[in-house]
Parts: C-alpha cells; sequence; structure tokens
C-alpha cells in the first residue's frame, strides 16, 4: 500500500539537499512524519493545505518502511505515522502537487 508525504517548495528543497527530513514543522511539533493514505490526501490537502501552491507527493511503500505506526487522528481513521527521519531512499516517486481553480490536481494517486 502507498502512503503519501505533502511538502511545501522550501521543505521539499531540503530534502532533495539532505537526502532527508524530519518532516514539516507540524512534523516536528507532534514527534513524527504525519502521511496520509490516498482516500485521506484530499482531506489532509483541504485542511492542511487550502489555496497553498507549490506542494510536492511523496510516495511510500507502507510494506517497506520501518518504525511506521497506524494511529486514529481525523474522524478516527488511522493514519500512518513514521516515526523516525523520511529517507530519500523511501520514496518511490514525487511529483508537483499543482494547485487549479478547484483546489489540488491530485491524479491518479493508486
Amino acid at each position: 500500500m502507498l502512503a503519501y508525504k505533502i511538502f511545501r517548495t522550501p521543505e521539499y528543497q531540503a530534502f532533495q539537499r539532505d537526502g532527508r527530513s524530519a518532516g514539516a514543522p507540524v512534523d516536528l511539533a507532534d514527534g513524527y512524519i504525519h502521511l496520509s493514505t490516498a482516500a485521506q490526501v484530499p482531506g489532509t490537502l483541504a485542511r492542511h493545505f487550502a489555496g497553498v501552491d507549490g506542494l510536492h507527493l511523496l510516495a511510500l511503500d507502507t510494506e517497506t518502511l520501518t518504525d511506521l505506526r497506524w494511529e486514529p487522528s481525523r474522524g478516527g481513521d488511522l493514519f500512518p505515522h513514521l516515526y523516525r527521519d523520511l529517507l530519500a531512499s523511501d520514496i518511490l516517486w514525487s511529483r508537483p502537487l499543482p494547485l487549479g481553480p478547484g483546489g489540488h490536481l491530485t491524479g491518479e494517486l493508486a
């Protein structure tokens, strides 16, 4: 199963430069990296990134991630939380997540 991380451009650039990331400010504050499933990405975008341009979507394979926990969050849904740095080697693919007139254009996530 795939999980997704959304980064703002400066966070993504730092991740590319360093090959690792402790996450965005919310991740640092909470002590883990927030990820979303494909079904959860639209809600995450609406709640935390509405109207934000310059986002990047990173895909990760949950079967290969160490220190991943599924924990209840928004609405009681189980969300994937990564309790370690995100590494460049964890990423299957990444792409820009453009902001269109009706919101973010996610395309196919599966």
